[in-house]
């Protein structure tokens, strides 16, 4: 089964480091990392897909929530959430007819052009995982000459957010509503 894992940890060096290599000592394969800052400096973000039945993701959890630089972990596999990856690909483009066709299948996937070479161009796509491994297919027979992902991102759909009220003294949770932007 496939987990996506959101944890919101201290924005120190290091914590990648750490967590990464603790999750590789003990056998787990992360299938896909991101990590970035939130909208608040001193904490970041990493999003993990991992694979494995339900006890697997326990014991990654237990694991994650030892460490004290990690401040939050959430399963967000069994939410309703939205999940993107971000690629850009460089693909060989040699003539005119393979530009305009490159193109053209972007556009049919939302994705851009962002630079053209004389014998290439680099595509950006973003969107579910599934999406862009069907575009990856499409340019496969142009002939790829460079890859790379960002890996996968999620949060959770509506009001519920996965951050740390700093109004609280114990820093808990707290579902958000939009009264609370106003």
């Amino acid at each position: 089964m496939r987990h996506v894992i959101s944890a919101l940890v201290q924005n120190v060096p290091g914590v990648l480091a750490h967590i990464s290599g603790m999750l590789a000592s003990r056998g787990y394969n992360i299938d896909s990392l991101a990590v970035g800052e939130t909208e608040d400096p001193q904490l970041s973000r990493m999003t993990f897909v991992l694979m494995g039945d339900d006890s697997v993701l326990e014991q990654v959890r237990k694991q994650l929530e030892k460490i004290v630089t990690v401040v939050r972990v959430d399963d967000i596999s069994a939410q309703n959430f939205v999940e993107r990856d971000l690629m850009l690909i460089k693909v060989a483009a040699a003539d005119g007819a393979s530009r305009n066709e490159i193109h053209q299948l972007a556009e049919v996937f939302r994705g851009r052009v962002v630079d053209v070479a004389a014998e290439a161009v680099i595509v950006e796509i973003s969107g579910q995982e599934r999406k862009v491994e069907a575009f990856i297919d499409l340019m496969r027979p142009f002939g790829i000459r460079e890859l790379v992902r960002t890996g996968r991102i999620a949060m959770v759909r509506g009001n519920k957010t996965s951050t740390i009220d700093r109004r609280s003294p114990t820093g808990r949770t707290f579902e958000a509503t939009p009264s609370d932007f106003a």
